[in-house]
């Protein structure tokens, strides 16, 4: 169960990542705080191959500080693409939430 878990949160994180660029720069601990105050639980370990992955997807444009050698802070800003990404799934969440949640709603305030 807890594979699954972890799949199926990745994706979470990822829409967590992609709205928060939308809004500006962000950095690595600052979305691990971010998370963790959302209730997820996620190591560096799993938040920074995630950031690279989305980054070499095209999503994510990453500037690293200069002159900060290997472990520099690395900023992440939303590309047009990941805009294009974020669009389409703020639209398949609204439609996914319609569904699952306020249809369950009304159909329990019905019975």
């Amino acid at each position: 169960m807890k594979a699954v878990n972890r799949e199926i949160l990745l994706s979470f994180w990822k829409v967590h990542i992609l709205h928060h660029a939308d809004s500006g720069a962000v950095h690595g601990q600052w979305i691990l705080t971010e998370l963790r105050r959302h209730g997820y639980d996620l190591s560096p370990g799993t938040l920074y191959p995630l950031l690279t992955r989305m980054n070499r997807l095209g999503w994510l444009n990453c500037k690293t500080a200069p002159g900060g050698g290997r472990r520099a802070r690395k900023d992440y800003r939303l590309t047009p693409a990941g805009r294009r990404i974020l669009a389409l799934i703020r639209a398949q969440v609204s439609e996914l939430y319609d569904e699952v949640v306020f249809e369950e709603e009304k159909d329990a305030a019905e019975s």
